[in-house]
C-alpha cells in the first residue's frame, strides 16, 4: 500500500509544506485524491518562494501594485484567495472528517511575534477574510503571543502554533490552549469545532545538538541524530498523559478534541542520516506531519508506514537523560531555536515585501 495511506489508516495525517497557485492548479487535488493528503501549511518563506517564481502570480501583482496598498496588505491580497482556494479543495476531507482533517495555515507577520494584541487583530482579521471553517491561523510559540492564542480559541478562531522546539514550548502551548477552551466554555461557545495543532520543530533541534556533541566528542558522538526524534517520543508520551488526564476532561465531555502535536521542520539536512528520519519514526495516531514536497515523494516512494512513535519511549528519556548529563540543556536551546526561527521568517518576510512595495 502506499505509506501514505497506510499512516493514515494508523491515525496520523500527512499535510504538505508548501502552497502555491501552480500546485492549486491541479497537483494539490491529485494528493488529496490519491495520497489522502490532509492538510497544507504555509510561511512566509514558502510565499517569498511562490510568488518570487511568478508563476500565476504577475498578472495580479501588477493590478495590486497600481493601488494604493502597501506591501502587507498587497501580500495578503495574493496569500488569502490561495489559502481560500485551498480550504474549497479540502472542503470534502474537512466534512467527511466532521472536522478533523482538511486544514490550511496562514500565518500571521512574524513582525509581531513579541506583540500579543498585535498578533491578536492579526489572527482576527485574517480569520475573517480567509472565512472557511477549515482555515488555521499561524501563531508563534512566543511568550508574548500565547496570551493571544489563548484568546484566539476562546474566539473560535482554528490556530496552528508555529516554532515550538522542546517540551518547554509544548507544555506552554497545551496550557494556553486550555485555557482559551476554559475561556469559550464558560460564555457559552461551543467547543466541538474549534481545532489546533501544535508544531514542534525537529531537524534544527538535531542541526544544533549535533553541533555540540561533536564539540564534546568521546561518547557524545553516539547521541548524534537521535535527539529530535527522542524529543518527539516524549513529547507525545506527555500528550498522552495531557489530554486523557481528569483536568481536561471536563472540556473533553463538552465536545472539545485535544490539539495534536505536529511534526514540523521534517526534511533532513544531515545527509549523513535517512530522509525519512523524521516521518518514518514519528508515525503514532492523532498526530500531524507536514512534510516539504521533496520528503513527500521520498516517504511514497521509499517509506515504511508503522507505528513507531509509540516503540522504545524508555530509550527516549534515556537518550534526553544523557543529553543532559553531557550538559546539554534542551530547554535553553529550544528558546536560542525559536529565537533564531524567528529571524529567519523575519529575514523570508522582508525579501517577500520586497517583492511587492
Amino acid at each position: 500500500m502506499n505509506p501514505l495511506l497506510s499512516a493514515k489508516a494508523l491515525g496520523q495525517r500527512i499535510w504538505l509544506d508548501n502552497l502555491s497557485r501552480e500546485l492549486l492548479a491541479g497537483p494539490l487535488a491529485q494528493l488529496i485524491e490519491q495520497d489522502g493528503l490532509a492538510g497544507v501549511t504555509s510561511n512566509p518563506a514558502i510565499f517569498q518562494k511562490s510568488i518570487s517564481s511568478g508563476q500565476g502570480y504577475a498578472e495580479d501583482l501588477a493590478r495590486l501594485k497600481a493601488q494604493p496598498l502597501d506591501a502587507e496588505q498587497r501580500f495578503e491580497a495574493l496569500a488569502v484567495p490561495d489559502v481560500q482556494a485551498a480550504c474549497d479543495l479540502f472542503a470534502a476531507t474537512y466534512r467527511d472528517s466532521d472536522g478533523l482533517d482538511g486544514y490550511v495555515s496562514l500565518e500571521v507577520s512574524p513582525r509581531l511575534a513579541q506583540d500579543g494584541p498585535g498578533t491578536l487583530a492579526a489572527a482576527r482579521r485574517l480569520w475573517a477574510a480567509i472565512d472557511r471553517p477549515n482555515a488555521m491561523i499561524k501563531i508563534p510559540a512566543t511568550a508574548a503571543s500565547l496570551p493571544a492564542f489563548s484568546q484566539a480559541i476562546a474566539e473560535g478562531i482554528n490556530v496552528n502554533v508555529t516554532l515550538m522546539f522542546g517540551q518547554l514550548h509544548c507544555d506552554q502551548v497545551f496550557d494556553a490552549y486550555s485555557e482559551g477552551l476554559r475561556r469559550r466554555h464558560a460564555a457559552g461557545g461551543d467547543l466541538s469545532r474549534v481545532r489546533s495543532v501544535a508544531s514542534l520543530f525537529l531537524s534544527r533541534v538535531d542541526t544544533l545538538i549535533d553541533r555540540r556533541l561533536d564539540e564534546l566528542g568521546g561518547e557524545a558522538l553516539a547521541l548524534r541524530g537521535q535527539v529530535a526524534v527522542s524529543m518527539a517520543k516524549v513529547a507525545y508520551r506527555r500528550w498522552q498523559q495531557r489530554f486523557s488526564a481528569a483536568e481536561f476532561a471536563e472540556l473533553a465531555a463538552a465536545g472539545a478534541r485535544p490539539q495534536r502535536l505536529l511534526w514540523a521542520s521534517t526534511g533532513t539536512k544531515n545527509p549523513a542520516y535517512s530522509d525519512l528520519l523524521y516521518v518514518d519514526n514519528l508515525i503514532g495516531p492523532e498526530t500531524v506531519n507536514t512534510l516539504p514536497d521533496a520528503t513527500l515523494a521520498a516517504f511514497r516512494d521509499h517509506g515504511s508506514a508503522a507505528p513507531r512513535l509509540l516503540d522504545e519511549v524508555d530509550h527516549a528519556e534515556a537518550v534526553l537523560r544523557q543529553a543532559a548529563v553531557l550538559g546539554i540543556d534542551l530547554d535553553a536551546a529550544a528558546v536560542q531555536l525559536q529565537l533564531e526561527g524567528l529571524k529567519l521568517f523575519d529575514q523570508a518576510f522582508d525579501q517577500l515585501l520586497a517583492l511587492l512595495d
